[in-house]
């Protein structure tokens, strides 16, 4: 009977044990994975193979155009002694001028001088000197021998206006130097009358040549104003796409 009864607790005790095992929390099953298609893509990388972006190769320097890599002239005629509103000067006009297209472009510059230099100092006699040769459409000797003409693709040609006009000696020059196929840009120094038709003449000179936009400068800044010079001049240069 005792263990009738035993039996009976023990079979009781296990099936209360089951009871609470079956009432115990399942652990929560893990999240599926978010498809591919709804991820964020990488940036991909870098083409190692790509090609550099271009580099722009800057134009020769002024000193290396000057040591003779340069095609570009200037070349002119200039006085100085007694001048028109500046007194006397030690530099002419058109030479400071010059010299200024010459330090923006890097350009070789030559100076047309007199093989005669019978042209006075004082402006009063050097006016008559002038208006004579054009009366006689006189043709100047100019000293020594121009620049070999064939290396420069482009050529400055500047001078004091006299008259209204290129003085003779330029036409001297203009007679006896072939310039076809180049680029003629003309300038001028002068006293209120600006380009004075420089460009006209230079294209009768030479209608096989292009001509550029010239640059009037008065004498007056030229001695006397060295900045608006310099600003005239860079802002010309760059119209004509130096």
């Amino acid at each position: 009977m005792k263990k009738a009864i035993l039996f009976v607790l023990v079979l009781a005790m296990l099936t209360g044990l089951c009871a609470c095992g079956s009432t115990a929390p399942q652990p929560a099953p893990t999240q599926a994975p978010v498809p591919e298609s709804t991820q964020e893509l990488a940036a991909p990388a870098e083409d190692a193979t790509a090609p550099e972006e271009s580099v722009e190769v800057p134009e020769a320097s002024a000193e290396a155009r000057n040591a003779g890599e340069t095609n570009i002239l200037v070349l002119y005629f200039s006085r100085t002694g007694e001048q028109y509103d500046v007194g006397v000067i030690e530099k002419g006009n058109t030479a400071i001028v010059a010299e200024s297209i010459g330090e923006a472009t890097g350009a070789d510059l030559y100076e047309i001088l007199p093989a005669d230099d019978h042209y006075p100092m004082t402006y009063k006699e050097l006016t008559d000197v002038a208006l004579q040769e054009q009366r006689d459409r006189a043709r100047p000797a100019y000293a020594g021998e121009l620049p070999d003409m064939s290396g420069y693709d482009t050529i400055f040609i500047g001078a004091p206006v006299w008259w209204g006009d290129w003085p003779m000696i330029l036409y001297t020059v203009f007679e006896s130097t072939p310039l076809e196929g180049k680029t003629l840009i003309p300038f001028s120094t002068h006293a209120g009358s600006g380009l004075s038709g420089f460009d006209r003449s230079l294209a009768k000179a030479y209608p096989d040549c292009t001509i550029a936009k010239g640059l009037a400068v008065a004498g007056t800044d030229a001695q006397n104003n060295p900045d608006k010079v310099q600003s005239s001049v860079a802002g010309w240069l760059s119209e004509l796409g130096f």
